[in-house]
């Protein structure tokens, strides 16, 4: 009787360590592809803050001329 319990404990502790070496290795498999998605998704974020500053500095230039044109017809209409 003594020897089945033995068994089954020897058996369920290799069934563990097989798990556990399965688990191991699924994880060392995963992580450069979890490092290569944070890069990825680093880039882009860079590449957001890259379009976003663009886009105000494009926003601040086209209001810059949008004023400049209004002040020339206001100028030119004070003139007539």
């Amino acid at each position: 009787m003594t020897d089945r319990i033995s068994d089954a404990n020897c058996f369920a502790r290799d069934q563990q360590r097989r798990t556990t070496a399965a688990a191991s290795i699924g994880f060392n498999l995963l992580k450069p592809v979890v490092q290569f998605q944070a890069s990825l998704l680093r880039l882009w974020a860079y590449n957001m803050e890259r379009f976003a500053g663009n886009y105000e500095k494009g926003l601040e230039e086209t209001a810059t001329v949008v004023k400049e044109q209004s002040e020339k017809a206001r100028a030119a209409r004070s003139r007539t």
